[in-house]
């Protein structure tokens, strides 16, 4: 059933509407500016409170803490993160070229240091493979291994010590970064990294991952490659040393493998069933170190091991400062990765839970982790996918699950890390490559991500082959910049369309969507989706033209005709003047336009500016010297729907003087009730809408 509805209102022009319901302007903007930062200044108790609560988020969460309802959870999820966090630690820490202990200490540090002031209440922070990876290509630059070295040898002390330095100044100078970045309130620059580029990063760094692992699961003693095409020279490499391969870690890496696989899959498909996911990594950490141990493996079969693991708490240490112009470059590119990646997460989980993220205060919280850990000894930091998910799995609720996760790690820190001595490196690596499980399945989003947008798809695709065929950070930087000429073509080339107006209502629809709407007569209301800046000035003149038929060639007959018009009329204005007759110019010059102009060409054009997000200097001059000339060949313009932004800037422009302010209206459907009535000249200014 379907219902009509009468409105009777008066039309509305831009300054009628204001002068009706707009706002008084303040009188004193500079007094209102001082009174704002005199707020923001002045300092008290309850300010004081309200910052704290704000910069370190325990104080605000943690009074309202449902002790009962939680604790089981958190408990349960934290002490779950930190059994895996033990083996993925020392697995990692192989991926940044560092000795396995330093991944326990990033394993623990930047966990504690969260939970003081991180915002995501299911975020499980540490170590991070495509982190580690980048990090570990800047550590092989600046401290490559050598051909021999005497592992015993206090030179080997003296390399480990050289390397995490260089590791502990990314960190330091990755926490710095987004230290000013919170201060300078960018949090927004997440966005720049769009969910197509993270995703596809992600996957193709998997494959990175993957296969610098490779000759640490073939027992091969090769030098790691780093730079353009590292992926493929450490390939070449791989498959030229295949015959060196140590059967005994390729025996090992095989068992370890058919072991993860398929109890990871169990735990994946059978996660809402088990209370925790089975510690199947753990588990062949102890059992492997175990075989190792009990068979001499490392001594009868040239396995390589892990070694000594110091027992006790690190002592504070001051990273390589010195490195930081040789690092600089490529620690904003771990800085972007690490947080984009991060915020992602916690922004997932937020979504999930019904709890909001302050992304401004997540690089705070990044910043302050990598900042302090960066002088115990630890690489970069950040939120990880695969604990991540398997705390929300466990069923943790709050930040506190962090404290429990830490105790664990300590645990392993001050008491039980010297016992995984004759852990096989092999079975870290196995750890690795089973670890990036829901990377490589992000294949499967491709023809979801193809059915709904193409562009979406494009941006993956060259992002992941960049990636994989380049390099890490450069493939990330190639991603971001196509991702962004993709948003530039896109307003570059936005839709024009004729707009027409649906029978009996104040609706207009574009018509080459809608054929049974139907043009009002004489006039031409156009619609731009999109802003008109410098870099789409040229198509948006270039469509209005065609659409208008405004050609040269018109221009300049209707000049003509003008001329020729304006010289009869001084010719006629002398002889009435002479005669005492009053001068009727202006009546001629519409008599002439309407004699020149049939009832099916366009006498006045609308523009619909409510697609219209901005205009620069260059669209508002463009503006103007498309009205005057619309008005040379005796077409008046009309705007509707402007918002308070491009009317400023158009106002400021000068528009005005070459347009009648009178003529911007505050919807389409108000223009054509005006120009209908200018047309016909009814006694009364007041419109009827069925709807």
């Amino acid at each position: 059933m379907s219902a009509s509805v009468a409105v009777y209102r008066d039309i509305y022009t831009e300054d009628r509407f204001k002068q009706a319901y707009g706002s008084e302007e303040s009188t004193n903007g500079s007094l209102r500016l001082r009174e704002k930062l005199a707020g923001r200044c002045r300092c008290s108790k309850r300010a004081f409170l309200h910052l704290l609560r704000e910069r370190v988020p325990i104080f605000n969460w943690l009074p309202r803490y449902r002790l009962k309802k939680w604790l089981l959870g958190d408990t349960i999820g934290g002490l779950t993160v930190g059994i895996l966090h033990i083996p993925q630690g020392m697995a990692f820490a192989l991926l940044t070229s560092v000795a396995p202990i330093f991944g326990l200490y990033t394993s623990f540090f930047p966990v504690v240091l969260y939970m003081f002031f991180g915002t995501g209440r299911h975020v499980s922070t540490g170590t991070f493979a495509v982190v580690s990876l980048m990090t570990g290509s800047v550590v092989e630059q600046l401290v490559p291994t050598p051909l021999e070295l005497n592992s015993s040898s206090s030179e080997a002390a003296d390399f480990e010590a050289q390397r995490i330095g260089v590791a502990s100044a990314v960190a330091l100078l990755s926490g710095i970064i987004m230290l000013c970045m919170c201060g300078l309130q960018l949090g927004f620059l997440s966005t720049y990294l769009s969910e197509p580029i993270v995703k596809a990063f992600t996957s193709a760094a998997a494959f990175h991952v993957t296969i610098s692992q490779l000759q640490s699961m073939l027992g091969l003693r090769l030098p790691r490659h780093t730079g353009t095409f590292s992926l493929f020279k450490t390939v070449a490499s791989v498959m030229e040393n295949l015959p060196h391969t140590n059967m005994a870690e390729l025996l090992i890496s095989m068992v370890c493998l058919a072991v993860l696989v398929p109890v990871k899959e169990i735990n994946m498909r059978y996660r809402q069933r088990l209370r925790t996911p089975i510690p199947v990594e753990i588990l062949t950490v102890i059992v492997a170190t175990g075989v190792a141990y009990a068979s001499s493996l490392d001594s009868s079969y040239n396995i390589e091991i892990v070694g000594h693991i110091p027992a006790g708490f690190p002592k504070p240490r001051m990273p390589a400062l010195h490195t930081f112009p040789d690092i600089a470059g490529d620690t904003v590119a771990i800085t972007f990765v690490g947080y984009a990646v991060s915020v992602s997460l916690a922004m997932i989980y937020a979504d999930k839970h019904g709890y909001s993220i302050h992304p401004n205060q997540e690089l705070l919280a990044h910043g302050i982790s990598n900042t302090i850990s960066s002088f115990f000894n630890c690489f970069p930091s950040s939120a990880t996918l695969a604990t991540t998910n398997i705390l929300e799995s466990a069923g943790g609720y709050t930040q506190l699950s962090g404290l429990f996760t830490s105790l664990v790690v300590l645990i392993v820190l001050l008491l039980i890390g010297p016992l995984f001595y004759f852990l096989p490196k092999a079975v870290l690596a196995c750890i690795n490559v089973t670890s990036l499980r829901q990377m490589f399945l992000q294949f499967q989003d491709l023809p979801e991500l193809w059915r709904i947008s193409k562009i979406d798809f494009l941006v993956w695709l060259v992002t992941w082959l960049s990636v994989v065929v380049l390099n890490v950070d450069l493939g990330l930087a190639i991603g971001v910049v196509f991702s962004m000429m993709t948003v530039i073509c896109r307003t570059q080339r936005a839709g024009c369309s004729v707009l027409g107006r649906a029978s009996n209502t104040e609706i207009y629809r574009p018509l080459e969507n809608h054929s049974k709407c139907y043009e009002v007569p004489g006039v031409k209301i156009l619609t731009y989706n999109g802003p008109i800046y410098y870099g789409n000035r040229s198509f948006f003149r270039e469509e209005m033209s065609r659409l208008l038929g405004l050609t040269p060639e018109k221009i300049r007959s209707w000049e003509k005709a003008r001329k020729a018009l304006e010289k009869r009329e001084r010719e006629a204005t002398i002889n009435t003047v002479e005669r005492g007759i009053a001068n009727t110019s202006f009546n001629s010059e519409n008599e002439f336009f309407k004699s020149e102009t049939s009832e099916s060409d366009v006498q006045a054009v609308l523009i619909d500016c409510s697609s219209v997000t901005f205009v620069d200097v260059a669209g508002a001059r463009l503006f103007t010297q498309m009205c005057t000339e619309c008005q040379k060949v005796g077409v008046h313009v009309y705007l509707a729907n402007c918002n308070e932004s491009v009317l400023k800037i158009l106002t400021s422009s000068g528009l005005m003087n070459y347009m009648n302010p009178q003529h911007i209206f505050v919807t389409v459907h108000d223009a054509v009730m005006y120009i209908q009535q200018q047309k016909e000249k009814p006694p009364e200014n007041t419109m009827t809408v069925w709807v």
